[in-house]
């Protein structure tokens, strides 16, 4: 199945027919605008060569964050009204609060979320997310996604498949709580270095004046 014909036939087996490009080539266009997510591609190929998995899962990351940096740009030069085309208005507020609770770090909790990651890269350059927190959190949040599929898959072999199928949603699941609870607790220790610094300084003025 090959041409623009197999594509518009079934996306799916025209990607999988390229193999690792293939794979590639889905995670880039995922992460900024396309519907279909690297796992259908991901999961197959790690079955069929488990000994490879994990660098399938990698290719899969890094391909996933480089296409994150281009939705990030169209959010930056499109602006709110493109979001509307992914994502329901209930939803585009729920991205609006995490975006507003954990700011950047959202982008690694969107990896294990129903929202698209796609969604968060777009947000995150609409709210103009500083870069470097982006690109953190975009490969913690989607290297820990799909590593997890890849070693799952080289322990279990074909087995993996009906275990993901059943498990992958309570792992990711708990995986962002995780991620949250450090993000949260990250901010708190920020916040109190904060408050301890701010409360020393009249101190170390008084100690200045002395001396």
């Amino acid at each position: 199945m090959t041409g623009i014909t197999g594509f518009l036939e079934n996306p799916i087996d025209f990607f999988l027919e390229y193999g690792v490009w293939g794979l590639i080539t889905l995670s880039f266009l995922e992460s900024s605008f396309f519907p279909i997510p690297p796992d259908v591609i991901l999961i197959p190929l790690s079955i069929v060569n488990p000994g490879m998995a994990v660098w399938y899962a990698l290719f899969t990351t890094l391909a996933s964050v480089v296409g994150g940096i281009l939705g990030y740009f169209i959010g930056c030069k499109a602006g709110r009204p493109v979001l509307k085309r992914f994502i329901s208005p209930e939803k585009l507020g729920k991205v609006d609060s995490m975006l507003y609770k954990y700011g950047g770090w959202a982008v690694a909790i969107a990896g294990f979320t129903p929202i698209p990651y796609k969604v968060f890269t777009i947000a995150s350059g609409i709210s103009r997310v500083k870069m470097s927190t982006f690109l953190i959190a975009s490969f913690v949040g989607r290297g820990t996604r799909f590593l997890l599929e890849g070693i799952i898959i080289v322990a279990l072999g074909e087995k993996a498949s009906q275990f993901l199928d059943k498990y992958l949603q309570t792992g990711t699941i708990a995986t962002s709580l995780v991620l949250v609870a450090g993000v949260l607790a990250f901010k708190y220790r920020k916040r109190l270095k904060f408050a301890k610094l701010k409360e020393l300084s009249p101190q170390c003025k008084r100690n200045s004046n002395i001396i």
